[in-house]
């Protein structure tokens, strides 16, 4: 090649370098981010019916967040929603209200990857407001003639409540057989707690044992709240995870990053839950 030619193909060269800089601001560098597709699509959430609210705003947060993205749930009992699941109902998010749910589902083939904990609860007893069991105590859950309304046993917050039951019969102050005396007052099984709820709030039943997150601002007009010593409560662990073969995996993850998120774990303490 003569001098002139190679003379021209380093101003080709040199002209065509200075073309490509000029889209960067002096002294930039590049945004790791470009070139990422945006999420777009439905992200589909079975959700413990508890986390009703707080789930409710956390996907309004999360959608301000991902304009191409609509959060939908299934709110309902963990049991029924790990059904079903295991049936063939499609989701990308299943977030459980305790952790023998989300277990089973694993081991059923449903959960994809860890299951992670992203809130807690607690328990408390709910009375209607004019407590015609006269109900002031957990002592007085053993009352002849209550009419006491749970979750079942297979529903997360029916299970901690019968634990809880266990847990106060070894009080000596309480004494044995209270467990057994307590469940005596049983006149419904509810499918989830939201259930429970209602039956208090309209006087079907005279006390009830809820999450402590589940006294919204909407019912408590209407209720009583006995709060449980910490020493007989029982602590309810909240896992999420993706679901296996979900339709949007990437919108799915993205939303379990934000639960998971400090932004996420504010809305829940809101709503009375307890951050990780």
């Amino acid at each position: 090649m003569s001098g002139l030619r190679l003379l021209a193909f380093a101003l080709c060269l040199a002209l065509l370098a200075a073309a490509c800089g000029d889209d960067a601001e002096p002294g930039s560098t590049p945004d790791p981010s470009a070139g990422t597709p945006a999420l777009s699509g439905s992200v589909t959430v079975f959700a413990a019916a508890s986390l009703t609210d707080a789930f409710t705003e956390l996907a309004s947060a999360f959608e301000k967040q991902h304009a191409g993205v609509e959060v939908t749930f299934n709110f309902a009992g963990s049991a029924a929603l790990r059904t079903q699941l295991e049936q063939g109902a499609r989701a990308d998010i299943f977030a459980s209200a305790d952790v023998v749910q989300m277990n089973t589902a694993k081991q059923n083939g449903v959960i994809e990857g860890e299951a992670r904990t992203f809130a807690r609860n607690s328990l408390v007893i709910l009375t209607p407001k004019d407590n015609p069991g006269g109900v002031n105590a957990p002592a007085d859950l053993k009352k002849d003639g209550l009419k006491l309304v749970l979750a079942a046993p297979e529903v997360p917050v029916g299970n901690y409540a019968r634990q809880m039951f266990a847990k106060m019969e070894a009080d000596p102050a309480l004494g044995s057989g209270f467990s057994d005396a307590v469940l005596e007052n049983l006149v419904s099984n509810e499918s989830n707690v939201r259930q429970v709820v209602a039956k208090v709030e309209l006087g079907e039943a005279d006390v009830g044992v809820v999450y402590g997150s589940d006294v919204t601002a909407s019912v408590t007009p209407a209720l009583n709240v006995i709060e449980v010593p910490d020493s007989v409560n029982v602590t309810a662990e909240y896992p999420i995870a993706l679901v296996e073969d979900g339709r949007n995996a990437a919108a799915g993850e993205a939303f379990l990053d934000f639960v998971l998120s400090s932004a996420g774990q504010t809305i829940l303490k809101k709503y009375g839950f307890v951050g990780i």
